[in-house]
């Protein structure tokens, strides 16, 4: 059996390959919705399959999305990558996921990887300040745009929310609960240069402590991202005499080692402890007590990091200010803050 080319389609449908190749393409010319109908049943009549190897090595781009995450087992990464997912699909493109596991040697093995294979556009959660990833950037000449954080070294088009404002948010309501005071877990080695929304959300719980008059030295606990080692420090902070009433974690993973240490040591949440997390992951609304916590819009954050990444146009911007497109957070109250 002959195999079936793009005239044959073309033939059948009575239009040109060109048009042919725009439906199949998705652009970047629009087609009449009664001729992309034609073109659709007939490459639906004729078994009609595209060479995809071919297209890439004519327009030396693949129907690829590469995007890197420091750790794809994290809930809040997970939901991030099944959006960007998401979106690209809607875009008709495949995402490729690499995991650097915060090492910046792997954040490089995985930007040359993809950039290597031609990727239409690169998505990148940078793990830190990597000279080094903005180096191979610059010798690629890639379309990249970097989501969730913008590390001061790499000044591509960034797609994040306002971290501080959120903090801000969820510290206020605590301290509204008639707290004196209220601790917040960090992260480990987060720094202002980092670009790391972890250093933003400790800004907003200082911001907010400093309106309300109240002090914050020694109410910085630095702490693991994931709730495994976060539920080790925490069995050791709340069995302190002086163990805080109020906790703001940085990320919901921290606060759900948090509820877990607090259930060990029948602490009553939020009676004898009241906790708020940040990034509203879906399992968040499932803790006993259900949890706290900052949202952001992740699906809209992803296809605006699509968008982005796709649209040639779009990466044409001016100062580094204007590169960065921020997303609003909100709070979303549950029982964990002593709430009913």
């Amino acid at each position: 059996m002959a195999k079936v080319t793009r005239d044959d389609v073309a033939r059948l449908a009575g239009t040109s390959t060109a048009v042919v190749s725009y439906v199949i393409n998705n652009g970047p010319r629009p087609v009449a919705p009664a001729t992309k109908e034609r073109v659709l049943a007939a490459i639906k009549e004729l078994g009609y399959r595209p060479d995809r190897v071919a297209q890439a090595m004519a327009s030396r781009r693949t129907d690829l999305i590469g995007l890197i995450v420091p750790d794809a087992r994290q809930p809040f990464f997970a939901e991030m990558a099944h959006a960007v997912e998401q979106a690209a699909a809607d875009r008709g493109k495949m995402v490729l996921v690499g995991n650097s596991d915060y090492l910046d040697e792997r954040e490089v093995h995985y930007l040359r990887a993809f950039l290597g294979m031609r990727v239409s556009g690169l998505i990148l959660i940078s793990q830190g300040p990597s000279e080094h990833s903005a180096t191979e950037i610059d010798a690629w000449d890639a379309r990249v745009v970097l989501l969730h954080r913008r590390p001061e070294a790499i000044d591509d088009v960034a797609v994040v929310l306002d971290d501080v404002g959120g903090a801000q948010l969820a510290t206020r309501h605590l301290l509204e609960h008639g707290h004196e005071s209220v601790t917040c877990l960090g992260g480990v080695d987060s720094t202002p240069e980092n670009g790391d929304p972890v250093t933003d959300h400790v800004d907003g719980w200082a911001r907010a402590m400093s309106e309300a008059g109240r002090p914050v030295e020694g109410r910085l606990v630095k702490a693991p991202y994931n709730r495994y080692d976060t539920y080790k420090l925490a069995l050791d902070l709340l069995s302190r005499p002086d163990r805080p009433t109020a906790l703001f974690c940085a990320t919901d993973d921290q606060a759900i080692g948090v509820l877990r240490a607090a259930r060990e040591l029948d602490l009553d949440v939020p009676g004898e402890l009241a906790v708020a997390g940040f990034d509203d992951v879906k399992e968040a609304a499932l803790t006993d007590p259900p949890l706290t916590t900052v949202a952001s819009d992740r699906p809209a954050m992803a296809r605006a990091a699509v968008d982005l990444v796709l649209d040639d146009g779009l990466r044409v911007l001016g100062s580094r200010r204007e590169r960065v497109r921020q997303f609003p957070s909100g709070l979303v109250v549950r029982r964990s803050c002593g709430c009913a």
